[in-house]
């Protein structure tokens, strides 16, 4: 149905597009039971000690201000992050402010976490519990000068609301964002939200959602520092507002993040090495270019234990989900893996246990024929 559509969605204003995606899953017409496969059960798996039916999430920035978030579990996402969301009710960026880039499967974004703000959004959950796992993704607003303040006064609203926080220290549309990636400044961040947990007796996970451009060096000090400070997860990543040199489309220089496929093997590349130094000491949630199932085993295989997209469903429609378990569990039976979870992290292993992983599957083959 959705290639049907797409011409139509396409030749809407991007955020147009949006809107109407918000307003129709607001109707919530299609039954759970259109988006289910048969043999999930291979997919089932933990997200920070809590039982997943599947592990693709949706990313946050679709469903910004938590408005649609049973809906979306629905088309059978296995958990959902909503937001970023801010301390105070934010327009974002003058428009236009989103891009497609269709000769790339990409999007640009400059949206600037336009959001209904803490107090609407803590509201609307209390009243609509989640009928599945939910994160909230927390930034600051634009014109605060001490960001650190503002994911603290996040994380006290909103905790009690989610299953986890994401702490939003990557998006390229927020001045001095990023400089959060800074060892210090990491540090100082981390110190306040731990403190925070412990006097008002804060026991959810924390995840912190990082950029795709860091610098190689800076990965190990990143996963000492979040070790130390016992974060629960890193999503890996948000979008980048480099690598645009091979892009095709006319519009590749409008200013903002860009997602997609450009930024597939970028985050994948990012997700091994964070993987080989974390040694699965914290949850990897990986982020970009995902819109199959065979891109989504390349992010699980490189050590991502669970995935999120979002780009994707903008390209492949609402039935990518469904798609994606499906093609999933095939690789799964075909390669003789029980479980998913099974799955993480093997494309890092040493050559020679790959060699030998690959050997057993043509042996596998061979007796199947």
């Amino acid at each position: 149905m959705f290639s049907i559509l797409k011409p139509y969605i396409f030749s809407l204003d991007p955020e147009t597009a949006h809107d109407l995606a918000i307003k129709s899953l607001k109707a919530n017409f299609l039954p759970e039971s259109f988006f289910s496969v048969k043999e999930e059960e291979l997919l089932e798996t933990n997200l920070f000690n809590q039982k997943i039916k599947n592990p693709i999430g949706l990313a946050a920035g679709f469903d910004k201000s938590a408005e649609v978030y049973n809906s979306i579990f629905k088309l059978g996402f296995g958990f959902v992050e909503v937001g970023t969301i801010t301390p105070k009710k934010q327009l974002g960026n003058p428009k236009p402010r989103i891009f497609r880039l269709e000769k790339d499967e990409a999007l640009i974004n400059r949206l600037g976490f336009n959001n209904h703000g803490s107090e609407i959004v803590a509201q609307r959950i209390s009243e609509n519990k989640p009928q599945g796992i939910l994160g909230i993704n927390i930034g600051p607003n634009k014109e605060t000068k001490n960001k650190s303040e503002d994911f603290y006064i996040c994380l006290s609203k909103l905790y009690s609301y989610a299953d986890y926080i994401t702490i939003n220290i990557s998006s390229p549309n927020t001045e001095g964002l990023r400089d959060f990636h800074e060892e210090n400044s990491m540090i100082k961040l981390l110190e306040g939200l731990n403190k925070l947990k412990k006097n008002k007796n804060i026991d959810k996970p924390l995840a912190i959602k990082l950029s795709p451009d860091i610098d190689e060096k800076e990965i190990s000090n990143i996963v000492e520092i979040i070790i130390k400070y016992k974060i629960n997860g890193v999503i890996i990543s948000n979008t980048t507002n480099q690598n645009r040199e091979k892009l095709l489309d006319s519009k590749k220089d409008e200013a903002g993040g860009l997602s997609g496929q450009p930024i597939k093997s970028i985050s994948t590349n990012l997700i091994k090495k964070f993987y080989k130094e974390l040694n699965r000491k914290i949850t990897i949630i990986g982020v970009g270019g995902i819109d199959s199932g065979k891109s989504a085993f390349e992010k699980i295989t490189a050590g991502a234990d669970v995935i999120q997209l979002y780009t994707g469903m903008v390209y492949r429609g609402p039935g990518v989900v469904k798609e994606i378990k499906k093609e999933l569990i095939s690789i799964l039976k075909n390669d003789k893996i029980k479980n998913i979870s099974d799955a993480v992290g093997i494309n890092t292993w040493p050559l020679i246990l790959q060699e030998l992983y690959t050997f057993r599957k043509i042996l596998w083959a061979k007796d199947a024929n």
